[in-house]
């Protein structure tokens, strides 16, 4: 057997030399600022000799190994090979891969950012075992230390970061060395953040909630305001964490496509709607009251708190893109960076809300406001029992009812907006309102109104409607003109078969963001064009069938749970280029795929 052969022949060798029948030499060409410096390894091997591969060897035989040091280095990336050969190896009784002849390997190197302009040396090193047919030589490595420039100019697109595999550093790599940097990233895609669908229900739901409380005199609406933003800051870093620690990386996707979580969004928005309409009011129980009153300056902040909650459990699904390799680095066991993080992103995406609840309590404050205010409020009702419909229809997708598709839920928003219609010029009345006297602002809303009823009526007739508008309802049965199918074994037997790379598009049923790609984005003839050069592979990891190895598939491969998420493989399952989350810059998507057209 072929292991007896090795430890024979490694006795025999200790202390001797041989001849090595495997020759290497390392190259680079000199690289421009921002770019990947492309290492090749050029080898020869002697007649019936091979080394084994890099990837995907079984234990037996070593595995060739590389690794490139030095001082400017910044991590170094999947290292490029060609297609190794597949056989039986009679000596270690197993099927391998190994290479002969002159294969040629290419190492991507990122070269750190600050690197300046000036002439470098890289310390190469491969690690291989050579074996023919009858033995094995031991273990041996090869060390060469290769010279370089770092030059200016622009860089080039097939030396950019975004065409190789590096490894993506978790939250505490980036903050060991860039502090500044990481901080300014979690503040900054708070922000981004309220830019996603999934924030615009909470403004009228927001506001209707503080024109309730704005009512009660002895409020404070500044400590209310702030309770408001403190309470999303908290149970968003709270949440996240015990949804890492109990559910994994994938925590958040799991809540926003729970069927019990979205039933229970759409029940607090249809109960809060009719507490808006004056059918009841909404008041804590006794004991709780009690409790409340046995404190000073109390105010009802149990109430806040539990909106806060709502706006969390309404928004999770949105902030997956940043929170995702947040909360892969958190169930991996890193806290301290992770919380941070946490905390400077739901700050920030939570101060619009200060003032978005003070806005309504000065309202109560002007002049002859009863009347016009009360209307505002069942307004803000009937815009609640809309919303509700989305987190509806959520449940109707993970649990397959086929009842709440994309053109009733549009049907049903039209209705409301007519009825809504209807409501401001008084042809409904409710238990508050008092009688409604003919002006040309309540007539010129309500036309607004009926027109915006007609417009979403059109949807179901051919018409197509705003894509912000569509991102909140069920995905239509066919959103493009583009083939897709949902098996990436399936992906890669046609990328073989045609020759072409595999755009993978990492989605959901309940995904609002993914809406809103899907119907902005996807659908440009510019974007289209270029996406039916690929096999398009749609892997939803919320709902569906094998759902929950896509999900660990995308968590373990590319380390995020987010959603949506795009990846660009070629049919030898290398990664060409990745675009995490929404964007609604499509000139950046552009740029993206003709990365994995090159």
């Amino acid at each position: 057997m072929k292991k007896l052969l090795l430890l024979f022949y490694c006795s025999m060798l200790f202390g001797q030399q041989f001849d090595d029948p495997a020759n290497f030499r390392f190259s680079i060409d000199d690289v421009r600022q921002g770019e990947v410096a492309l290492i090749t390894l050029d080898t020869e091997l002697e007649y019936g000799w091979h080394i084994y591969a890099i990837y995907d060897v079984p234990d037996g035989p070593e595995s060739t190994t590389m690794r490139v040091e030095g001082s400017i280095v910044d991590q170094v990336g999947r290292i490029i090979e060609p297609k190794p050969i597949e056989a039986f190896d009679e000596g270690f009784m197993i099927i391998t891969k190994y290479h002969k002849n002159k294969p040629q390997f290419k190492i991507p190197v990122q070269i750190n950012d600050d690197t300046p302009l000036g002439s470098y040396s890289l310390k190469s090193t491969v690690r291989y075992q050579v074996c023919n047919e009858g033995l094995c030589y031991p273990p041996n490595e090869y060390t060469q230390d290769i010279k370089f420039n770092v030059v200016d100019g622009p860089i080039r697109n097939e030396y950019a970061v975004v065409n190789f595999d590096f490894d993506k550093k978790s939250i505490l790599d980036i903050t060991d060395n860039k502090v500044g940097s990481f901080l300014l990233l979690s503040l900054s895609m708070g922000f981004l953040a309220l830019l996603t669908p999934c924030v615009f229900p909470m403004i009228p739901i927001t506001i209707s909630f503080f024109l309730k409380r704005g009512e009660d005199k002895n409020t404070s609406p500044v400590k209310g305001a702030l309770v408001y933003m403190f309470g999303i800051v908290m149970t968003f870093t709270l949440l996240g964490m015990l949804l890492a620690i109990f559910l994994g990386a994938s925590g958040a996707t799991q809540l926003a496509s729970n069927p019990y979580v979205n039933l229970f969004i759409a029940a607090l928005f249809i109960y809060f709607a009719f507490s808006l309409f004056g059918f009841y009011e909404i008041d804590l129980p006794q004991s709780l009251k009690r409790f409340s009153l046995q404190r000073e300056n109390s105010e009802g902040y149990a109430g806040i708190l539990f909106m806060a909650l709502t706006f969390t459990l309404t928004s999770f699904t949105c902030t997956v893109a940043f929170m995702g390799l947040i909360l892969v680095a958190a169930s991996q066991g890193e806290w301290f960076w992770p919380i941070i993080g946490m905390l400077i992103f739901s700050l920030a995406f939570a101060s619009p809300f200060f003032l978005l609840a003070l806005f309504p309590h000065y309202l109560t404050k002007m002049p002859q406001s009863g009347s016009w205010l009360n209307s505002v409020k069942v307004i803000m009702g009937f815009l609640e029992i809309a919303a509700a419909f989305k987190f509806i229809s959520n449940t109707d997708l993970v649990w397959q009812w086929d009842i709440f598709t994309y053109e009733v839920v549009l049907i049903c928003w039209a209705i409301i907006m007519a009825l809504c219609s209807l409501y401001i010029v008084g042809y409904i009345r409710f238990k508050n309102d008092s009688k409604i006297e003919f002006s040309y602002q309540r007539s010129l809303l309500s036309i607004i109104f009926f027109a915006l009823s007609l417009y979403l009526l059109s949807g179901n007739f051919g018409y197509r409607i705003n894509g912000t508008i569509e991102s909140y309802l069920p995905p239509k049965k066919e959103y493009s003109n583009l083939n897709w199918v949902n098996s990436l074994e399936q992906g890669f037997q046609l990328a073989k078969q045609d020759n072409r790379n595999i755009f993978i598009d990492f989605t959901g049923v309940t995904c609002t963001n993914c809406r809103w790609m899907e119907t902005n984005i996807f659908t440009q003839q510019s974007v289209e064009q270029l996406m039916e050069q690929f096999v398009l592979v749609s892997l939803y990891t919320d709902a569906g069938d094998n759902y929950l190895e896509k999900r660990q598939y995308q968590i373990d491969r590319f380390e995020t749970a987010a959603l949506p998420y795009y990846v660009i493989l070629d049919k030898e399952d290398s990664i060409i280029a990745e675009f995490p989350g929404m964007s609604r810059n499509v000139d950046d998507f552009i740029e993206f795929l003709e990365s994995g057209l090159d």
